[in-house]
């Protein structure tokens, strides 16, 4: 049932996944990319979303429209030491699991969907295992540059996997390998129509000097008390080169605007602070000549459509030292700077130093960054998904 081969018949979708905006955030972006692609084929699309209550996919769901189903899940917290798994908290949440297959199996067998499309997190495995045993086709996708220990699992049952980097394919088990695809990992289109100057009409930049390079810092929607400690050293210096728009999060906004409050006359006009940046963001990414974040899956995913040069600070205790993986592949394609381990504010100074003073280094990297980045991600999902479907 292929996008391109003239079906008629509605289409009914299960979407599981949840836990982070990394598996969240993706998965909606596909559900959007399908309705217009059915849309422009005549035909309807019924969406239901199977996740965990009370968490960000509820939410997610509900402002999109999709209807939700509740199952009950159970996250297991590693650690170095398999005998640190043996937790209080890691023995109740499995309890949780045998209840939850079994919640999963009776919406699959209920809801005969045509397809199960499994983004990650844990509350994907007991819905991907309901797809397997009630044969109904399962696709998977891999936001991260490595494999993620859910989908490392799943992939040996799914009918198609869908991956975001080429490094992925090796790790994929023999057989999964040749029932893999390089699609990318979507991200939301309204990026794409970012206007600099917009930016600074909505956000109050007036007192930017638009002779320097911006540099835009930011820790993910929560902040990162790593990053806003760093750039609250090196900020005065940092300055005298650059604009600066910082969103820092709800934990570090008081500290944050003790800091600002410091800055001399001269300077003070340069740095916009933030908790949050919303709908300004696409702006505030086509304004920025250089981004300072974490590695996580969705803002590599970003930085790369968008071929943003960056400075990727990982956030060291990302499940399996992800985002640490994630850095170190930006870095080896020339696509960002890597500051992994302990990082110094002198560390971060001088590297985002180096690419401030040398605009070929920067267009290097965006160079680099645009050949991996997969702008039509959502598009080639999408149509993957409706090709696998019953």
């Amino acid at each position: 049932m292929s996008s391109r081969d003239g079906g008629s018949g509605p289409v009914r979708v299960i979407v599981t996944g949840g836990g982070t905006g990394g598996h969240v955030y993706p998965a909606l972006t596909t559900v959007n990319v399908l309705r217009e692609v059915l849309a422009e084929q005549g035909r309807p699309l019924t969406v239901m979303w199977v996740g965990a209550r009370g968490k960000l996919e509820e939410r997610v769901a509900g402002q999109a429209g999709i209807e939700f189903l509740p199952v009950a899940t159970g996250k297991l917290r590693r650690a170095k030491n398999p005998l640190g798994m043996l937790t209080w908290t890691n023995i109740k949440d499995l309890a949780k699991v045998p209840w939850g297959a079994l919640q999963s199996v009776a919406i699959v067998r209920r809801r005969r969907p045509d397809v199960v499309v499994g983004f990650g997190g844990y509350v994907a495995v007991p819905v991907s295992v309901a797809a397997w045993l009630c044969r109904r086709p399962l696709v998977i996708h891999e936001q991260t540059v490595r494999l993620g220990l859910a989908n490392r699992l799943l992939a040996r049952m799914a009918k198609a996997t869908a991956v975001s980097s080429p490094s992925t394919l090796e790790l994929l088990p023999g057989k999964a390998r040749s029932r893999a695809e390089l699609v990318g990992n979507p991200i939301r289109a309204e990026l794409f129509g970012g206007v600099p100057d917009r930016a600074v009409a909505t956000l109050g930049l007036d007192g930017f000097d638009r002779d320097l390079p911006t540099v835009y810092v930011t820790g993910g929607a929560m902040g990162a008390v790593q990053i806003n400690n760093l750039i609250a050293e090196l900020l005065p210096g940092l300055l005298k080169q650059a604009n600066v728009i910082h969103q820092c999060g709800s934990t570090g906004i008081d500290k944050a605007r003790e800091v600002q409050q410091r800055l001399s006359p001269e300077l003070a006009p340069r740095y916009y602070l933030a908790e949050f940046i919303g709908p300004e963001l696409p702006d505030v990414y086509a304004l920025a000549d250089l981004v300072v974040a974490r590695s996580g899956a969705g803002t590599i995913s970003e930085l790369a459509a968008l071929g943003k040069p960056a400075i990727l600070i990982p956030l060291a205790s990302s499940a399996g030292g992800e985002q640490a993986f994630n850095a170190r592949y930006l870095e080896e394609c020339g696509a960002a700077k890597a500051l992994i381990g302990p990082t110094t504010a002198e560390d971060l100074r001088d590297a985002i130093g180096a690419l401030l003073e040398d605009p070929a280094a920067r267009a290097r990297m965006t160079e680099a960054s645009r050949a991996l980045g997969k702008p039509d991600a959502a598009r080639t999902l999408a149509d993957l998904i409706l090709r696998t479907a019953r």
